[in-house]
């Protein structure tokens, strides 16, 4: 841990007392006894690594990211040709999406101009669209200690890896997969697909090259894995001012910094990632263009903590795109402490304590926003390949 981050937290430990407790998961119970008064560790924050670490099984390579960056966006993945990862996942947007909730299958356009086709019967995507960027580091705890082959993925946990993570879109229908293919039968489709064109023969082969039958679907998601985990942002002023370097931060984005740390949101939003990765219950109203209510994890209505990186590019916010802006999202925890919870199906004593102890407070909203913003990193991977090897539209019918 910097120095810098050091001083600021023993001055936080001097203003609050002896930490006792860190951040837990849903599967922990928060909520403290009546009368018993709960004084929790604050959590650190810290510069992310510069370099990222790789599965023993999937060791990275420049051939397999230009790989992996040809199969993100070529359109080839979907049932209907239609829609590439790059369609939710844009460089435009830091390889987020800027609707609440996308539109996958059935879908033409970019971003906000994105909408369906007539006579759709497709539902939109179930959640909100994570940034990629800096996904290599997922699971990083607060001594900056990470495993790749273990990184918890996904608004509710369902996938422990890139590799795990990178072939579920294909498979569901409203992203990739369509009405046109089953979840069983939509990967042999797409391995056979591939296979049909020389380019990405040639290609497979040359990458895997100890391998017979080098194009499979788990060779697939190894090389969308592989250019994934290469898309970093982890050099924002924030990452600066951690590795020394005093000039990077304004005196008033330090007060931001304290200010987010005093008032608890590091309790869950900490490490390099600015994300403990566990699950806590909010009470995030449900998005109403889906007409199920989202119950997340185990059904818990507990989802992820997200990462607080570059979100200058990601909005909007929370697990179903219902917040627009960061005051937005401060205002609701602020607003957790005297009105009512805003999904009707999470009871008070079901919110995460650690939310309900936050003491964001509307003068200092501000402040924090300042902060979040140091957050940013715009210099990333944009690169867009002029063609795909299937000869489909670049990132599908986003045009």
């Amino acid at each position: 841990m910097q120095f810098r981050i050091l001083y600021t937290y023993i001055l936080l430990l001097l203003m609050a007392g002896i930490m006792i407790s860190a951040c837990q998961n849903t599967e922990t119970d928060h909520r403290e006894s009546p009368g018993k008064k709960a004084v929790l560790y604050l959590g650190r924050i810290d510069a992310l690594p510069v370099t990222y670490k790789s599965p023993a099984d999937n060791p990275s390579s420049p051939e397999k990211i230009e790989l992996g960056r040809l199969l993100f966006y070529d359109p080839i993945l979907s049932g209907g040709k239609d829609v590439a990862c790059a369609s939710c996942h844009h460089p435009e947007f830091g390889y987020a999406e800027s609707l609440d909730l996308s539109i996958g299958v059935n879908g033409t356009g970019l971003g906000e101009k994105r909408k369906f086709n007539s006579n759709n019967d497709i539902p939109f995507t179930k959640r909100n669209a994570q940034s990629l960027l800096n996904t290599a580091f997922n699971g990083i705890n607060e001594d900056g200690d990470y495993s790749p082959e273990h990184a918890p993925m996904f608004w509710d946990l369902r996938a422990s890896s890139l590799e795990e993570q990178a072939f579920m879109p294909v498979k569901t229908m409203e992203e990739m997969r369509g009405h046109g293919f089953t979840e069983e039968n939509i990967d042999g489709e797409i391995v056979r697909r591939i296979n049909q064109i020389p380019k990405y023969r040639d290609l497979f082969k040359h990458v895997f090259e100890n391998e017979d039958s080098a194009v499979t679907d788990k060779n697939i998601s190894k090389a969308l894995a592989a250019f994934e985990r290469s898309l970093l942002a982890n050099n924002s002023s924030f990452d600066k001012f951690m590795r020394g370097d005093e000039s990077a931060y304004s005196s008033s984005e330090k007060d931001g910094m304290q200010l987010f740390i005093s008032t608890g949101c590091a309790r869950c939003h900490n490490g390099p990632m600015l994300s403990d990765f566990k699950t806590h219950v909010l009470g995030v109203a449900d998005n109403e263009k889906r007409p199920q209510s989202d119950s997340g994890y185990h059904g818990t209505y507990a989802f992820r903590t997200p990462s607080l990186r570059n979100l200058r590019f990601t909005r909007p916010f929370m697990h179903d795109g219902k917040l627009q802006t960061l005051e937005d999202v401060l205002s609701f925890y602020e607003d957790l402490h005297g009105k009512d919870i805003p999904n009707h199906h999470v009871k008070r004593e079901q919110v995460d304590s650690l939310a309900l102890m936050m003491t964001v407070d509307f003068k200092n909203i501000n402040a924090i926003v300042e902060f979040l913003n140091t957050l940013n990193d715009g210099d990333y991977d944009k690169k867009i390949p002029a063609s795909v090897p299937s000869g489909l539209p670049v990132g599908g019918k986003i045009k």
